[in-house]
């Protein structure tokens, strides 16, 4: 019978080492952050270490007192720890940089088609009209969660709304996987690469919206996530590598094995519940430890990505340092083995 396999007190010393690692970093107000702290509150959220709790708290109030930014989809991904630690503070200075977020996502956002919420890296208009699979972790999940807590449905139902019309934009239906990007302009998908990191953002993404939507066989859009997530993670198996590591463009021999991508799709396996797919999370564990060194960096995460011309483009990234991205998904999967009940 199949089953998860690994040491718990070496699962907890090596997610230990990674907070510890993640907090030398200098991290601030944007996505890098928002990835890396998610990755910490899912940490404390397993291990109720109130350490990683502490750390959350002190960092993120001295951000505070540094000044807010302006709001951009990538910024919003900070929502997720501020979620968290107004949970467990009860702080309303929290809960208010929240509304703060939600408020642009509603009505400042640039948006494209039926209300479809385009990428957005700056204040300015860097990509027009264009659907990226990011948006999935850094606004949709973090307005669903919030939607949730503040048991706000018109935000709940916008959420679900960008789930599904993400998925009619970037999901192959013949072969179940995530191309990176789509221009509404132009009606493609530009280059049309399945690069790994969105695959993981469209997976784990949608892999929590059972988790955190109590009931979400009563919405409509949930039935498109649970089938766009079936598809996706049928297709998905036969990517993983002999080493249990998916590589930056998924159907590319020629392209490196990539750490984000990595977790964040075995997490996505994990959080599914389906027992079938347990191998392959076994398989992903194995495979991912020996890239976390004595001082808790995950190596082989490659460096921010746009939407690239080329497939060269993409398999010349460089994967040399240390991100917050890389260390974020990483804790998101070895915490989600630590409360698996499977």
């Amino acid at each position: 019978m199949s089953k998860l396999i690994y040491d718990k007190a070496e699962l907890l010393s090596t997610i230990d080492r990674i907070v510890k690692r993640t907090e030398m970093m200098d991290l601030s107000w944007d996505w890098p952050c928002g990835v890396a702290y998610y990755g910490i509150s899912k940490a404390y959220e397993a291990t109720k270490n109130e350490e990683y709790l502490n750390f959350l708290k002190e960092r993120i109030d001295e951000l505070i007192s540094l000044g807010l930014p302006t709001w951009t989809i990538n910024t919003c991904a900070m929502g997720h720890s501020l979620i968290t630690l107004y949970q467990a503070t009860n702080d309303k200075k929290y809960y208010e940089i929240l509304l703060s977020k939600i408020d642009f996502l509603k009505h400042k956002a640039l948006r494209f088609g039926s209300g479809t919420l385009q990428h957005t890296v700056s204040s300015k208009n860097d990509f027009p009209e264009q659907a990226w699979a990011d948006t999935l972790f850094m606004a949709a999940f973090f307005m669903l969660r919030f939607g949730v807590i503040s048991e706000d449905k018109e935000l709940i139902n916008d959420a679900l709304n960008q789930y599904v019309a993400h998925i009619k934009y970037l999901q192959d239906k013949q072969t179940g996987l995530w191309y990176h990007g789509y221009n509404n302009i132009q009606k493609d998908h530009m280059s049309s690469f399945y690069w790994a990191r969105a695959n993981a953002w469209a997976s784990y993404t949608m892999s929590q919206v059972n988790l955190t939507l109590p009931e979400a066989y009563f919405y409509p859009q949930y039935m498109d996530v649970w089938g766009s997530l079936d598809e996706m993670l049928c297709s998905l198996k036969f990517y993983q590598t002999e080493n249990g590591l998916f590589r930056t463009i998924l159907d590319d021999e020629t392209s490196y094995e990539e750490l984000s991508a990595s977790a964040g799709i075995a997490a996505s396996f994990l959080e599914n519940k389906n027992p079938l797919h347990l191998k392959y999370v076994n398989k992903a564990y194995k495979g991912i430890l020996p890239y976390i060194d004595e001082s808790g960096k995950v190596n082989g995460v490659s460096a921010g990505t746009a939407v690239m011309k080329d497939s060269t483009g993409y398999k010349q990234i460089s994967r040399v340092w240390i991100q917050g991205w890389g260390q974020g998904l990483v804790l998101a999967f070895f915490s989600a083995l630590l409360t698996s009940n499977l």
